[in-house]
């Protein structure tokens, strides 16, 4: 993992977003892919009938199987999801990037949470899927995909890799992440908020966010770090050299 000197942190070195790029670009990829799948499964005709006969068949057995104490508990996951409580912890932990002078980390999680916001609208838009019926939260809008889904899981997953460095530390709050994104989706079938596949579909999307973000500023981190050292700008000084040699040859 290589070290960066960052503006305005007096050289002190700011550590690599990722420390295994090709890995990460693999699970993004793969993330990725079973977004895009659930997504065309729920957008045509076809096969939105078969996804249909799982969500029901899930919402039966929430509803058969609600007790007070996992009503009180999915309660509290919707009111986590809401944007009075996800707001103002991303301004804090972007705040807290910032005062650290964690800019590349911040550039990520900022960039996952902006992805995110620009997608859930127009794409519950277009796809203006009706809810369940019977929800025991207030809801509003169309239902698929999850926004509280969508919301979590970009948040955490984002601000694992934002905040925590790259090794077995980081894989563990991953881990813990990750299963926080998978009890809101079930939160909000649970409370028949949203279907199961409206659920699941936020929880890839969030998480699709955060990975590409990461890996765009990763790249862009690295690149900005091989024109600032002595070996990246006799690089740069070659090609500029070989460019016009070839030139001169033509």
């Amino acid at each position: 993992m290589f070290g960066m000197s960052t503006p305005g942190t007096g050289g002190r070195e700011e550590e690599a977003l990722l420390a295994s790029p090709r890995s990460a670009a693999f699970l993004a990829v793969g993330v990725a892919t079973l977004t895009a799948v659930l997504f065309v499964l729920v957008g045509l005709h076809g096969t939105l009938a078969r996804v249909q006969r799982t969500d029901n068949a899930w919402l039966r057995l929430m509803i058969s199987g609600r007790a007070q104490p996992l009503t009180v508990i999915a309660k509290v996951f919707n009111v986590l999801g809401l944007v009075y409580v996800t707001l103002p912890v991303r301004i804090a932990l972007g705040g807290f990037l910032a005062l650290r002078r964690r800019w590349w980390h911040l550039a990520a999680f900022a960039g996952a949470v902006i992805m995110s916001e620009l997608l859930i609208g127009p794409l519950k838009g277009v796809y203006d899927r009706p809810r369940p019926p019977g929800s025991l939260v207030a809801t509003s809008g169309g239902s698929f995909p999850s926004g509280h889904a969508v919301a979590a899981s970009v948040t955490v997953i984002a601000a694992v890799i934002a905040l925590v460095p790259p090794g077995r530390q980081r894989a563990l709050w991953g881990a813990v992440a990750v299963a926080f994104a998978i009890l809101m989706g079930l939160s909000r079938a649970y409370l028949a908020a949203h279907w199961l596949s409206d659920a699941a579909a936020g929880a890839l999307l969030g998480t699709s966010c955060a990975l590409t973000s990461a890996l765009v500023t990763d790249r862009l981190q690295r690149r900005w770090h091989a024109r600032k050292s002595p070996a990246g700008r006799d690089a740069d000084l070659d090609d500029v050299l070989a460019s016009r040699h070839a030139e001169a040859r033509g």
